[in-house]
């Protein structure tokens, strides 16, 4: 979806009088597949997009169509318009990325290759370090909520005891996790989801959100109570409405081509009141401050816009994305990605920069001062 953003194939489009807000021509998408090498042909590709369909991660834009179909129609991905189902298999799933990342961002991190019967394991920890850094990191309140987080992750197959003999306890049972989130994916690992076979062979694919079924007795995910329901960080929140390249209105401008008539050019216009130069920004005595953000991004981006060049400025921020909760606010001029200086650079640049660098996100910006 953000590569899709990003090459300016999702944005604003106009059919009989009508604009449709960040949405993509299925044939144009189907070409972009193949192209990209993320489908050998088209009936791969239709199959890939009918498994998203299937997930209620896309859909027509009017919903008159329940499959897709490789023609000159218009779908859009539920992120764009809201109506993603975040269930609380979601949720659960969100909260161990956010955890993980959490865990593989510090330099002493409890996460270690660890040996268990002459066997080395990869992400491990004890239940009970575990436990101790979820209070520390204020991710529980008490041992007692810990261990219902712990549980929920196991039964929805994101950690494991290493061989798969206990649930998770406070103690000192070896765990790891599961799944890698930070594996570089293909999207056709989705057309083998439904093969066990694969699944247990393929332990790092974040296709397979499974409950596995807990021993009697145990406290599983259904059973946490309402007012200690597993909570999202709002930095891995995925309903933010994310991009960084631009594109299409309100959160990214549009791509000057299209072969669906008929056309419209939707580019919304910059938050900036003026236009401010680098020399302005950094002149001595200038009204601004500097300000450093770490974003954890979820799993469909970081929940902001990067306009304009030389300097660049935050155009949009999602209000409920981890952006936000990291204190970013439109209009800031974007100083620094990741210890790079990018003052000098213009939007595109940056918002590759970005994509491909790592999920921890640290940025300085140059805030106004009102």
């Amino acid at each position: 979806r953000l590569r899709l953003h990003d090459g300016k194939l999702i944005k604003d489009r106009r059919f009989h009088l009508r604009t449709y807000p960040n949405c993509f021509v299925a044939k144009e998408l189907t070409d972009w597949l193949i192209d990209h090498k993320e489908a050998p042909d088209r009936e791969t590709g239709i199959r890939l997009m009918q498994k998203l369909m299937d997930h209620y991660i896309i859909h027509h834009v009017c919903d008159e169509h329940s499959d897709y179909k490789d023609a000159k129609l218009l779908y859009r991905f539920r992120k764009d318009d809201g109506t993603f189902p975040l269930s609380k298999d979601v949720k659960v799933f969100m909260r161990g990325q956010s955890l993980y990342e959490k865990l593989v961002s510090v330099e002493e991190s409890i996460l270690k290759v660890r040996e268990e019967n002459s066997v080395k394991y990869q992400r491990t920890f004890l239940g009970c370090e575990m436990v101790d850094w979820l209070i520390q990191e204020g991710e529980a309140e008490n041992r007692q909520e810990a261990v219902e987080l712990g549980q929920a992750l196991l039964e929805h197959g994101i950690i494991q005891h290493v061989s798969n003999r206990h649930h998770f306890f406070d103690s000192d049972i070896l765990y790891q996790f599961w799944i890698n989130f930070r594996r570089r994916r293909r999207l056709t690992e989705l057309l083998n989801e439904n093969s066990s076979r694969a699944l247990s062979e393929s332990p790092d694919s974040p296709f397979c959100l499974r409950k596995l079924n807990p021993d009697p007795g145990n406290t599983s995910f259904l059973s946490v109570q309402t007012n200690k329901e597993i909570k999202i960080v709002s930095a891995v929140r995925r309903s933010s409405i994310t991009s960084l390249s631009g594109n299409s209105n309100p959160y990214f401008s549009a791509a000057p081509t299209l072969v669906f008539p008929p056309v419209a050019e939707c580019n919304p216009k910059s938050v900036l009141k003026r236009p401010v130069t680098n020399e302005e920004l950094l002149s001595p005595g200038a009204p601004y401050v500097k300000k450093t953000l770490t974003i954890v991004g979820d799993a469909v981006g970081w929940g902001f816009v990067v306009r304009g060049g030389r300097p660049c400025h935050i155009q949009a921020v999602d209000p409920g994305g981890p952006a936000a909760a990291a204190g970013m606010k439109v209009c800031q001029f974007v100083f620094s990605v990741n210890g790079v200086c990018v003052l000098h650079l213009d939007y595109q640049t940056i918002s590759s920069l970005i994509m491909t660098g790592p999920r921890t996100l640290v940025m300085e910006v140059m805030e106004a001062i009102e």
